[in-house]
């Protein structure tokens, strides 16, 4: 019996990850396959539902529409801070990416969009957030 994809199995894989514009992000093929554990967050939940049930040997794409893969872009995720939130370690530039802490410890990050002496302008957005995705995937095995 082929061993099958389940919700907490350890999965070893070969995946490739682009943008609608076939900008590619990640890819395994050319390199050492990936081993993750399935409800982990090392693969995005949309990413892990498309794998789900896939058998070992199974070669699949999958074409994701806007906003499916990383959600949708929202315009509040955009804001203007005080430039004194930003750590001096950071070079404040458009498109570097800024990690935060916030009271409770939860960590997150955002990209610079613009800046100036007083304040930035943050996108806490996905980066892929509102684009399609193509994913693809062979599967090595299932434990």
């Amino acid at each position: 019996m082929v061993a099958k994809i389940q919700p907490d199995s350890f999965v070893t894989l070969h995946y490739r990850l682009a943008a609608g514009d076939d900008l590619e992000l990640m890819n395994t093929f050319s390199q050492r396959p990936a081993t993750l554990q399935m409800g982990s967050g090392q693969l995005a939940p949309t990413l892990e539902k498309c794998i789900l049930g896939l058998e070992e040997g199974v070669s699949q794409t999958f074409e994701l529409e806007p906003g499916e893969a990383f959600g949708a872009r929202a315009d509040d995720l955009v804001q203007r801070i005080p430039r004194s939130s930003v750590s001096d370690n950071y070079l404040v530039e458009p498109m570097a990416q800024i990690d935060f802490q916030a009271e409770d410890g939860r960590r997150f990050s955002g990209f610079v969009r613009e800046a100036d002496e007083t304040s930035v302008l943050m996108d806490f957005n996905h980066p892929l957030a509102g684009k399609s995705v193509t994913f693809q995937v062979q599967i090595i095995g299932v434990l």
